[in-house]
């Protein structure tokens, strides 16, 4: 098994940061690699509370992921259940954590993704995660200006 984990300053407060992680509409605009549309975002945020999210890449590949929120404290952390749904891609459930931490500048975010199979998950993961990422920063300052 191993891990990755991946820190973006983000000029917005934690709040903002985690309701964007939370809210379907948010995440509608953010989750996923590239520019592709997000086509579900369920979200339930309690404990015990599931999420599915599916999105299409630019290629036309589909892709979901599913799993269970383990822990939810707004407006600091977050952690899930991860697994993708069917397909070879899924090698079984792994781990996801977001850490928010208040900085002069807004938020340092830093995400954890834990329990993946293999370096070549691990790898694949953190390039789905760096572009999500970088939507997350961008949608976050385009609404604070």
């Amino acid at each position: 098994m191993t891990s990755l984990t991946l820190v973006r300053r983000i000029k917005a407060r934690p709040s903002i940061v985690f309701a964007a992680l939370i809210e379907p509409g948010a995440v509608a605009q953010w989750w996923g690699p590239d520019a592709g549309p997000v086509l579900i975002a369920e979200i339930d945020p309690r404990v015990g509370g599931r999420f599915k999210v599916r999105f299409r890449m630019l290629n036309d590949s589909e892709h979901e992921s599913t799993g269970t929120f383990l822990e939810v404290a707004p407006p600091h952390r977050l952690r899930m259940t991860w697994r993708w749904t069917g397909g070879e891609e899924d090698p079984g459930e792994s781990e996801l954590s977001f850490a928010l931490r208040e900085i002069p500048e807004g938020t340092e975010l830093t995400l954890t993704h834990a329990l993946l199979h293999d370096d070549a998950s691990s790898l694949s993961h953190e390039e789905g995660w760096t572009g999500s990422l970088e939507k997350l920063v961008a949608l976050l300052e385009r609404a604070k200006s």
